[in-house]
C-alpha cells in the first residue's frame, strides 16, 4: 500500500456488489459478524434501511448503517477495517451517518454498544450521545450488556460541523456554570465555616 492520502477516502452508498468487501471488514472487525443474508436482507427488503461504504484505493475499508423510521435514526451498526483503524474513520462514518439523519429530518438517533467498548462510547459522546440505559446480556458472543445511547439532532438545514460545534460550546459553558456555581458554593461553605469559630 502507498503512503496514506486522507483524500482519497470516498464514501458512498452500499450496493449488494459490496458485500464481499462488507464481509471482510466486518468478520476483522467483530467477534461476532452479520452473515451475508443478513446484510442482503438489509439492502433488499428492509426499506428503513440505509447503508454506506468507505473505500480506500479501490478497496472497502469500512461501512455503517442506519435505520431511519419515522423522526430516528437507529444506528444498526459502524466498522472500520482493523488495518485503518487510528486515522478518524469511525468519526467519518458517524458524521455522514448524522447528515444523513438530519436530511431525512431525523430528530433523534440511537445506538448500542458494548459497556466495554469506552473507545466507541467516547465518540458517540462527542456527538451528543448519552447513556439512558442497559440491555442485559445483548451481545451472543459473550453475552456482555449493551449500552443504549441517545442523541438529539439539530434541526434539517445545519450541517453537522456547525453542529457539534455548537454542543461542544454549550458543554464547555455548561461546564464552566457548574465550577461557578461550585465555587460560589464552596466559598459560602467556607465563609459559614469561619463564622462558627
Amino acid at each position: 500500500m502507498t503512503a496514506w492520502n486522507p483524500d482519497a477516502v470516498r464514501l458512498r452508498r452500499m450496493t449488494v456488489a459490496d458485500l464481499d468487501g462488507v464481509l471482510a471488514v466486518e468478520r476483522r472487525a467483530f467477534s461476532a459478524p452479520w452473515s451475508r443474508q443478513a446484510f442482503l436482507s438489509e439492502l433488499v427488503d428492509n426499506h428503513f434501511a440505509r447503508y454506506i461504504v468507505m473505500e480506500y484505493e479501490g478497496r472497502i475499508i469500512g461501512y455503517a448503517g442506519v435505520w431511519l423510521i419515522v423522526d430516528e435514526g437507529h444506528v444498526t451498526n459502524i466498522a472500520v477495517d482493523p488495518d485503518f483503524q487510528g486515522r478518524h474513520l469511525g468519526d467519518k462514518l458517524m458524521r455522514a451517518l448524522i447528515t444523513m439523519c438530519i436530511a431525512h429530518r431525523a430528530r433523534r438517533m440511537t445506538l448500542e454498544v458494548r459497556v466495554s467498548n469506552t473507545k466507541a462510547q467516547n465518540l458517540y459522546k462527542k456527538y451528543g450521545f448519552v447513556g439512558v440505559g442497559i440491555r442485559k446480556g445483548y451481545y451472543t458472543d459473550n453475552l456482555e450488556d449493551a449500552l443504549i445511547m441517545w442523541a438529539d439532532l439539530p434541526p434539517a438545514g445545519w450541517d453537522v460541523e456547525t453542529w457539534v460545534w455548537a454542543e461542544t460550546r454549550a458543554e464547555a459553558r455548561a461546564d464552566t456554570l457548574c465550577d461557578a456555581r461550585a465555587d460560589v458554593r464552596g466559598g459560602r461553605e467556607r465563609s459559614n465555616a469561619h463564622l462558627g469559630d
